[in-house]
């Protein structure tokens, strides 16, 4: 095996660095080798790792979380000689991209692990959908997974998901100034992130956003006929990823990627393209939406009441700004949309929680019991 860290380690263009290597160190001496997960499908990865690219199986690290299944973009250390091969363990994840499963469950869905960017795409063929955008960011901005412990008990710093917001075909605006209008309208809405125009077809914005991807590994969201497969291939310089025609009705495509797939980009940096997402439930999004409405949150310091509501609380800030035409009233209702969706779920997910502590204990009880019976029984 080759030093767990150096420049031209085969895992570097996956990504590999030296935290990775201290986090993985004690498995090392094991003699496991280290992997990152690259596509999932039923039970099953592709792991690519320094010998090579293998299949493995995930049966060992199956958990009770649905949070913790082996996903695309995950380090893990895998059994060189296994017949068949397996996935031992997960490493501690970096970052994570995560969406309920559902608006009736309490389950997170993780979509993607240890990215630097989240790249959320929104077509310019058809008309902004600005509420939709901002539950995106929401949970852009909610993918800090936390430290993560290293090999040797100390920790990694806290890293953050980037968000970036890609205009895609932006060869179908007719003119420079309705675009610009556009990234505006969407800049009012995105505080503090980038937005960039793009153009597959002609160019436009491509390699600004190569420059970007370059330093790390990136995340492609959107829905069907976003052109995120279309961007992907433009990046990759070779037809790697399906894609099909948008209808011209709606602009909403079909799901040419069927899983998530990592990808290596020739001028650095690895691309992890998704499926289009017919729906994106908030899953612990609270922060997230706090910092996509930041003026209203800066708005409800100034209420005279330090638990307002901003419904009819004389004093408030946030009612007042609405009344003055500062705040757009779509804005304060998407607000008020998102945080109530986001703690409904908060609210459903602790619930389960408790219920699987409850059932466990009494588990734990029950076999508690039955072990007494059995000593009891032997000392008669």
């Amino acid at each position: 095996m080759p030093d767990l860290f150096s420049s031209s380690h085969p895992m570097a263009s996956h990504g590999w660095d030296e935290d990775w290597a201290a986090v993985f160190a004690p498995y090392a001496e094991q003699g496991l080798l280290p992997g990152r997960v690259v596509r999932v499908d039923r039970g099953r990865c592709d792991v690519v790792t320094p010998d090579g690219t293998l299949r493995a199986d995930t049966a060992f690290v199956v958990p009770r979380d649905p949070m913790r299944i082996v996903c695309t973009g995950d380090w893990v250390a895998v059994d060189p000689d296994g017949d068949p091969r397996f996935v031992r363990t997960l490493l501690p994840r970096r970052t994570a991209f995560v969406r309920s499963t559902s608006s009736q469950r309490s389950e997170g869905q993780v979509l993607a692990t240890n990215i630097d960017h989240v790249v959320v795409c929104v077509s310019l063929a058809v008309e902004l959908d600005l509420g939709r955008l901002e539950r995106f960011l929401a949970l852009a901005m909610s993918s800090t997974a936390g430290a993560a412990l290293l090999g040797d008990g100390g920790r990694t710093p806290e890293y953050e998901a980037q968000p970036l917001v890609l205009l895609t075909k932006a060869d179908l605006v007719p003119d420079a100034t309705t675009l610009s209008h556009l990234v505006q309208d969407v800049e009012g809405i995105a505080p503090g992130i980038q937005v960039l125009p793009v153009s597959s077809a002609t160019g436009e914005g491509v390699d600004v956003f190569r420059a970007v991807v370059a330093g790390g590994t990136s995340v492609l969201l959107g829905i069907s006929g976003a052109g995120k497969s279309t961007l992907a291939n433009t990046l990759l310089g070779q037809e790697v990823m399906g894609v099909q025609e948008a209808r011209e009705v709606d602009g909403k495509g079909r799901h040419t990627t069927t899983t998530r797939n990592l990808l290596v980009l020739p001028g650095g940096g690895t691309l992890i393209d998704t499926p289009g997402l017919r729906g994106v439930g908030l899953w612990d999004a609270e922060a997230g939406v706090g910092q996509v409405f930041s003026e209203i949150e800066e708005l409800a310091r100034r209420c005279r009441f330090h638990d307002c509501s901003h419904e009819n609380e004389p004093g408030c800030a946030v009612l007042g700004a609405l009344r003055d035409g500062v705040l757009p009233a779509r804005r304060l209702d998407s607000y008020r949309k998102l945080l109530k969706e986001n703690r409904r779920i908060a609210a459903k997910s602790d619930a389960r929680l408790r219920s699987e502590d409850r059932r466990e204990w009494k588990r734990r009880n029950a076999e508690g019991r039955a072990a007494m019976d059995i000593k009891r029984g032997r000392l008669r």
